[in-house]
């Protein structure tokens, strides 16, 4: 599990995340969701360490601030939005750095650490791809890809930083069913940020709202993807619906519709 107390980032003047405290339990998946400019991106960052803050987080039961870079990847595997992509690169070799933090020094990978690489290209639908260079590849692809390297890192907890922004909705929702599988399969802890509200709902355990920083609303789906608590935070328009299946959607509604064209 992953834990956080008090937590805050500034950039410079600017206050990023403003004392927020959460946790997620072993198996449990937390959507933060928000605004442009909430928070989510810093909190994650935080989490990583990639930033510096204040207050603490603690992964697995250890104070994050004890482990060396190598002990927290073996704990933590994120997929950042801005990921970086040696063009050069073929996919299955990037995929092998998610074992890095398995190699011993001075090491290379084992028989065992490729087996768990193709595993996953399999499942993201990206086996035939295995030899292809990063520069041929799509956005898409590059996405799934980036999520396949995370997950071959098989650490106990998963940060996700807008996981399907270039994925269509079809593949969207696969690879988010591919993460959910996974979790289930081996008790991971999710903590995702997420636009589409209504994938945020459909997945995570609970949500958490972030504003201006700090935390608006927590809670289940339900009770976060509100009408009145979206449209504060999100603008007029925004609407809540239920679906013929019991889902949540929320949708955004035009204010005003302009004459036909003639």
């Amino acid at each position: 599990m992953i834990s956080f107390a008090d937590l805050t980032v500034r950039y410079g003047e600017t206050v990023a995340l403003d004392g927020v405290t959460a946790a997620a339990a072993d198996g449990e998946w937390i959507g933060v969701i928000g605004p442009n400019g909430a928070g989510k991106t810093s909190l994650l960052n935080a989490l990583m360490r990639l930033v510096p803050f204040r207050g603490t987080v603690a992964v697995c039961g250890q104070p994050a601030g004890r482990l060396n870079r190598r002990e927290l990847a073996r704990l933590i595997a994120y997929v950042p939005q801005r990921p970086l992509l040696p063009p050069d690169m073929t996919v299955s070799d990037y995929v092998l750095l998610g074992r890095t933090a398995h190699i011993g020094y001075l090491r290379v990978e084992t028989a065992s650490d490729r087996r768990i690489c193709a595993e996953i290209l399999d499942r993201l639908d990206l086996s035939r791809m295995a030899d292809r260079a990063l520069r041929a590849m799509s956005g898409g692809e590059l996405q799934r890809l980036v999520l396949a390297r995370a997950l071959a890192q098989q650490a106990p907890v998963l940060l996700l930083d807008e996981p399907t922004s270039a994925l269509d909705l079809g593949r969207r929702m696969e690879a988010l069913e591919i993460v959910d599988e996974m979790r289930l399969e081996r008790g991971l802890t999710v903590l995702s940020a997420i636009h589409d509200l209504t994938l945020a709902g459909q997945f995570a355990d609970r949500l958490i709202l972030l504003a201006g920083g700090r935390i608006a609303a927590a809670g289940p789906a339900e009770s976060v993807l509100d009408d009145r608590l979206l449209a504060e935070h999100f603008g007029a328009g925004v609407e809540v619906v239920m679906t013929e299946t019991g889902d949540l959607a929320v949708i955004s509604r035009r204010r005003a519709r302009g004459a036909a064209v003639r």
